[in-house]
């Protein structure tokens, strides 16, 4: 008898492949449109992307020098603490209380790769099977994922066009339960550009503080705000927040560092231990070239940022303007980060190049493959009934890639 046969031994035809756990993570839709729009252009398609939330400037050159250097020094060529460089994490805690006002300890920061990976530990960490994770609707696509990988439970908090695309203490309180241990917060909104003003944020914060919730605040579009809008950052703002409040950043939006990995974790020491060791086992330290070259990002001046946020901004009033020209579309101005969230609504169940959408799903693929302008669809984020633009690409792309949605939509 074989061992395959033995009595009680599992058949491996009647085992999935694949782990229920994992099996139940979709694909990150912006990644994919991105990588569908590049594939098109491969082929030679003359195809416009609006997917990826990534500036089209190079990294700014005393970044790319100090990496270059960091290459030819044998102490970065060994492995390092897996919470972050020393030097780093001095250097991200003064770059803090520099940027935003929250003064930490250098033992409050882990160094992670990338902002994604600070996202996935920041849940692991403090949440438990079952727990309840407020989740303010449209959200990045990453942060849902993260929670069920986590074992929690996202609980859509959804919020549209005609609040701004911001969720109030009333919509919060309706939502909380007695399982309800965290609330995600991400001002500068992506995928929105939604920032909410510094007395609502103290509000949140408050609200959260008195009802016991951790709050985790992505904080990573900080310095990507326009006209008289300002950042607030939620731990400034209530202080007695800092023992359960989790602070989210990286250098890939500010500095146009987006494929160099590296983003950061701040929050209580116990905390930050515990998702240390977590990281210990999961990738160990950030390439050490990698963070030298964030050490030299976080420590030098803003003088690049300035210049791609007044960029950001001329194209952000182009996008809005043209965008609200189109018959059934409607587009709020953002006030932060670099992306249009308009509504398409008006647009659905027209006829469009002999087809008739009814979902934003259905809208985007007819704007790629009739336009050949790539655009992520508002199921990505929450409800259907929207488009997510980005306008960090070329002010001529930009121009060109809505006049012919303007063109296909009439």
């Amino acid at each position: 008898m074989t061992l395959a046969s033995s009595a009680g031994a599992p058949s491996g035809a009647s085992r999935s492949r694949i782990s229920n756990r994992i099996s139940a993570i979709t694909e990150s839709a912006t990644l994919a449109v991105d990588a569908k729009a590049k594939a098109l252009k491969a082929e030679g398609r003359p195809v416009i992307g609006f997917g990826a939330g990534e500036p089209d400037f190079p990294t700014p050159e005393y970044i790319v020098e100090a990496a270059a250097a960091a290459c030819r020094d044998p102490k970065n060529h060994r492995y390092s603490p897996a919470g972050g460089l020393p030097e780093l994490k001095e250097a991200l805690a003064a770059k803090t209380a520099r940027d935003s006002g929250y003064e930490v300890d250098p033992s409050q920061v882990l160094v992670t790769n990338g902002g994604k990976q600070a996202v996935y530990e920041a849940f692991a960490t403090i949440i438990d099977p079952g727990d309840e994770v407020l989740l303010p609707t449209p959200y990045w696509t990453t942060y849902p994922e993260a929670i069920k990988l986590a074992g929690g439970v996202a609980v859509e908090v959804i919020t549209d066009e005609n609040t701004g695309y911001r969720v109030s203490i009333e919509q919060l309180d309706a939502a909380r339960t007695d399982r309800t241990k965290v609330l995600l917060f991400c001002s500068p909104s992506n995928p929105t550009g939604a920032v909410y003003p510094p007395g609502e944020v103290r509000d949140i914060g408050l609200w959260a503080h008195q009802n016991g919730i951790w709050v985790v605040t992505d904080e990573i579009y900080e310095h990507l705000t326009y006209g008289d809008t300002s950042f607030a950052s939620m731990p400034v703002e209530v202080p007695e927040l800092a023992s359960t409040c989790l602070v989210l950043n990286g250098v890939a939006k500010t500095y146009a560092m987006t494929g160099w990995r590296v983003g950061w974790l701040i929050g209580p020491t116990d905390v930050v231990k515990a998702a240390t060791n977590l990281q210990s086992h999961a990738t160990s330290n950030v390439a050490n070239v990698s963070q030298r070259a964030a050490l030299a990002a976080v420590t030098g001046d803003l003088a690049a940022v300035a210049t791609m946020r007044a960029a950001f901004d001329r194209r952000r009033h182009t996008i809005v303007s043209m965008l609200n020209e189109i018959d059934g579309v409607h587009c709020p101005e953002p006030q932060g980060a670099f992306y249009a969230y308009p509504s398409v609504k008006g647009v659905l169940g027209r006829q469009i190049a002999g087809r008739t959408p009814r979902t934003s799903v259905e809208l985007a693929e007819v704007i790629l493959e009739e336009a050949e302008v790539a655009v992520v669809p508002g199921e990505a984020f929450g409800p259907s009934g929207y488009l997510r633009l980005s306008y960090a690409l070329g002010d001529d792309d930009l121009a060109e890639g809505i006049g012919r949605i303007q063109r296909l939509l009439g």
